[in-house]
């Protein structure tokens, strides 16, 4: 994100660094004995006069001249005055005046009609919620910091407003063929009666335009089976997923097989990452480096017979010391070794027709 280095003072029209113009101002509040936060704080007052010009700025697009300009006289439709509006932001209520126009039909993106919250109230009532409180320790929050009343029900509707998007979220139709996707698990901390680490499944599926995109979650317990992958993976079969090329995952239980299950002609493959962490469990930290590059030959080798001989040099440096490693990556080879070439921007039926997954 690109930092905003420079300003246009508001008073004199002179280009000023964001900082000395924030410390000019701290330096006027100070004077005038104005606090920083609360009700008529400075926070407060700059809110309220970045919103009104935006709003201004907004009503000047619609109308199509400037306020006071001329050009608007006749014009059919003009401004007609502003009407207060009290709007909960992050830093507490802020009351705003919001234009208006003769026609009534002045629609206002940055507060809109009936808006009484901005995105960063929703974003805190979330947030919250996500730590377990409930929704009277979210309204006793809100009093407490902010001094704004916001009643449970209204905490509530927001909540059930975000439950509803991401039920829509999580049921939308899929693309019809994902050349690979990646099965991995998040480690969260639930509050559930008391705080735990909770595995949560994410598949994300590459697209034939090459965009990643995550396909959903799942919450589990740490202890699934062919049956709970099985039943993710119908999931997303169901919704329009007809074929996928190459499933990336780490040997879960029961993960292999249900993909296979699902699309019998894709190819699954170990994760790299996962393989390579695994690598590291067996052996001296004091080695982790110098293994690493002797690794890479392996798993960055264009074909899979190259990869054997590069394994095989590998294991001839450090299998007698390690031979836990040499099992390790020959039980996984299967799985590990070279995968079909796949070009990006492949067309959907050319894939899902592509029958021969050993030729791109």
């Amino acid at each position: 994100m690109t930092e905003i280095a420079e300003m246009i003072d508001p008073v004199t029209g002179e280009i000023v660094g964001t900082k000395e113009l924030a410390e000019q101002l701290l330096r006027q509040a100070k004077e005038q004995g104005v606090e920083l936060v609360g009700p008529g704080g400075l926070l407060n007052r700059l809110t309220k006069t970045v919103l009104e010009t935006a709003l201004d700025a907004e009503m000047t697009e619609h109308l199509g001249y400037d306020k006071h300009d001329p050009a608007g006289r006749n014009s059919g439709n003009s401004r007609n005055g502003t009407r207060a509006k009290t709007v909960w932001t992050e830093i507490g209520p802020v009351e705003i005046e919001v234009p208006r126009d003769t026609e009534s039909s002045f629609e206002p993106q940055i507060v809109k009609k009936r808006q009484r919250r901005l995105t960063g109230v929703d974003e805190i009532v979330l947030s919250l919620t996500a730590r377990g409180l409930t929704t009277g320790e979210i309204a006793a929050h809100f009093a407490e910091v902010y001094g704004v009343t916001v009643s449970k029900d209204t905490i509530s509707r927001i909540v059930d407003k975000v439950t509803a998007e991401m039920t829509e979220w999580a049921n939308r139709p899929l693309d019809r063929v994902y050349p690979v996707i990646f099965i991995d698990a998040l480690v969260v901390k639930v509050r559930d009666g008391q705080v735990r680490n909770k595995p949560i499944y994410v598949v994300i599926g590459v697209s034939t335009n090459g965009e990643r995109d995550i396909l959903g979650l799942w919450a589990g317990d740490g202890g699934e089976g062919a049956k709970f992958w099985l039943g993710v993976l119908t999931e997303i079969k169901n919704r329009g997923v007809e074929d996928v090329c190459i499933a990336v995952c780490d040997g879960l239980k029961g993960l292999p097989e249900s993909i296979t299950t699902c699309w019998p002609l894709a190819t699954v493959q170990a994760c790299i990452i996962h393989l390579i962490r695994n690598t590291f469990r067996f052996a001296s930290r004091h080695y982790w480096e110098e293994m690493g590059k002797d690794l890479r030959p392996v798993y960055t080798a264009p074909t899979e017979a190259a990869a054997r001989e590069r394994f095989d040099e590998f294991d001839t440096k450090w299998g007698d010391r390690y031979p836990a490693i040499t099992r390790l990556w020959r039980n996984a080879w299967t799985e590990f070794a070279a995968v079909p070439g796949l070009r990006r921007g492949d067309p959907p039926d050319h894939l899902f027709h592509q029958r021969d997954r050993g030729h791109p």
